[in-house]
């Protein structure tokens, strides 16, 4: 299959066009308290409340709209720890195409419930032990599908950069964007739209303290590979960048910083009790960052992306206990 060009701000600008009256417009919320203890005015662009409860429903319906005869014939195959493959299954339904998601066995139950729910047939895999996108290469070719990967496509990049084009759209210009970071789709998407819309905001990711790839990339200049991280933040547990993830990052992110998973706690408390939302770990690492100093944002506007509301309401439960 011949590469796709890298994604520009123009390919946002075609996934939003494809994306009105599909995809949920998401509110951008503020906290008095958030901004007390911060010394900033801060917006987040809630993706909790997008269908699917995530942000990724943007890049795969996008991907997915593009498909040709052939390809929706054939169906689409993605892998994913939970909500690239909930986004795929429920864009698959609407598509009206058959969906098959490689997930790994340990996946939140309610992600892997949530995937089934939207009709996707579920492929399990020890994430720990075998290598996802040697399965998902084999089973695309066995089956002739076409093969959606969780960030490293420019029709997912652009569709995942369609919330912060919303969010400056409505906020205005802003001093800082705070996103969070596992493969680098939605940041790669946001940081197209953020230098577009709002060119002198420093784009700044966020990745959990025992999965900091990105962090190590962008300091090296190449992709860095590590093992699986072992983190709460379940959507950033990935090994490494993507090629035009990392292409972007390196030309329009500014650092990246991480934050542990107490302090991922901490924030989804805060946004519980204070809030009054229910946001997962991994969707509590941008804000966690801010909330908790690790760059200074006094007297700045600054943008926070949450990208989603998919925990397991047992294990949240234990979180907050």
């Amino acid at each position: 299959m011949q590469a796709l060009p890298a994604p520009t701000f123009d390919d946002v600008l075609d996934a939003a066009a494809r994306l009105e009256g599909v995809a949920h417009r998401t509110p951008v919320l503020t906290s008095s308290t958030f901004n007390e203890r911060t010394g900033a005015s801060v917006f987040f662009k809630c993706e909790n409340f997008q269908r699917m409860g995530a942000f990724k429903f943007r890049g795969a319906y996008n991907a997915i709209s593009h498909f040709d005869a052939e390809q929706r014939k054939a169906g689409v195959l993605t892998y994913s720890s939970g909500n690239h493959a909930q986004a795929i299954a429920l864009s698959a339904r609407l598509a009206g195409i058959h969906a098959t998601i490689i997930m790994p066995h340990d996946a939140p139950a309610a992600k892997v419930a949530a995937t089934r729910g939207y009709g996707g047939e579920v492929i399990s895999y020890d994430r720990y032990t075998e290598n996802r996108e040697e399965i998902g290469r084999r089973l695309a070719e066995e089956r002739g599908m076409t093969l959606i990967p969780p960030y490293d496509h420019p029709h997912v990049i652009a569709g995942q950069g369609t919330a912060v084009k919303e969010l400056i759209d409505e906020t205005g210009p802003l001093d800082m964007l705070f996103v969070c970071l596992g493969g680098g789709g939605l940041i790669g998407g946001s940081a197209l739209s953020a230098a577009a819309l709002s060119p002198a905001c420093t784009v700044i990711g966020i990745e959990p303290e025992a999965g900091n790839d990105g962090q190590q990339s962008l300091a090296r200049g190449e992709i860095v590979h590590i093992d699986t991280p072992r983190t709460i933040a379940d959507g950033a547990a990935s090994t490494h960048l993507g090629d035009y993830t990392f292409a972007i990052i390196r030309k329009l992110v500014a650092q990246i910083e991480t934050v542990s998973d107490e302090q991922l706690i901490e924030t989804m408390r805060f946004f519980a009790q204070r809030m009054k939302i229910v946001v997962e770990p991994t969707g509590c690492l941008a804000a966690a960052a801010v909330l908790n100093g690790i760059v200074p944002v006094k007297g700045k506007r600054v943008g926070v992306v949450v990208s989603g509301g998919n925990v397991d309401l047992a294990k949240l439960a234990q979180y907050l206990a």
